[in-house]
């Protein structure tokens, strides 16, 4: 004679409700890990500041990324009389604290900061100029005063980007500040329409990005420890079944 696998109904519920408990703290040691697993990278934050800042002849722009008090760098617009009544006049990218530097590349006797388009990587991979980086320049003959050229990577472009690599205590972080550049007769005028940083050191930033991580772009859509749990329980039932 078989012995009964329940005595009555209420054992019945009882051995039923122990069953799942015991399946369920199973599973939650197992959501355990499998969250664990789950964490996104360290998420990065950018911090984006909007501007309307005018750069004229012979004034200097203080640039200050991520807004603690202390100037990163310096947009300086100058504007000279040259021998025999000329005019030269030129805006330059210059690092106001050690180890800041601009993106850029170096031609005999100049140092040029790179004009970028949106959506160029400014990162540790970077060419970085040792030292100021020349944007335009725009220069006036005395003795032919129509005979003037503007030169240089800046010279009357819109929305370009200037590639920035800073220091926060110590740490390396990038950004950039967006600008436009006229030349106009003798002299360089400039706006600045905007800037950002990325918060995480050492973290590369998209010129023009204005926003930090984006969910759409995750290849591993979040999951919550509940979503988790509910799905390991499912699992663990399905093996219980067999």
């Amino acid at each position: 004679m078989k012995p009964p696998s329940c005595q009555t109904k209420k054992l019945c519920r009882l051995s039923d409700f122990e069953h799942r408990l015991s399946m369920y703290a199973l599973a939650a040691s197992a959501a355990g890990v499998g969250v664990l697993a789950l964490t996104r990278p360290m998420e990065g934050k950018i911090i984006y500041t909007t501007a309307n800042k005018s750069i004229g002849p012979r004034t200097t722009l203080h640039l200050d990324l991520n807004h603690d008090g202390i100037i990163d760098f310096d947009l300086k617009d100058i504007l000279t009389t040259t021998t025999a009544s000329g005019k030269f006049a030129a805006l330059s990218a210059v690092p106001d604290r050690k180890q800041n530097v601009v993106l850029g590349h170096t031609v005999p006797f100049h140092a040029y900061a790179s004009a970028l388009s949106a959506n160029v990587e400014v990162g540790p991979k970077g060419q970085f100029l040792p030292a100021a980086g020349l944007m335009a320049a725009y220069s006036v003959s005395g003795l032919r005063p129509g005979n003037f050229s503007c030169t240089g990577p800046w010279a009357n472009v819109t929305k370009r980007y200037l590639g920035l690599r800073f220091m926060i205590e110590g740490k390396a972080h990038f950004g950039w500040a967006r600008l436009n550049v006229s030349c106009n007769g003798p002299a360089v005028n400039a706006t600045l329409t905007g800037y950002a940083y990325e918060t995480v050191a050492n973290r590369p930033i998209l010129t023009g990005k204005e926003k930090g991580y984006d969910e759409a772009d995750d290849p591993f859509p979040a999951e919550t420890p509940s979503d988790t749990l509910g799905r390991l329980a499912l699992g663990a039932a399905a093996h219980q079944g067999q």
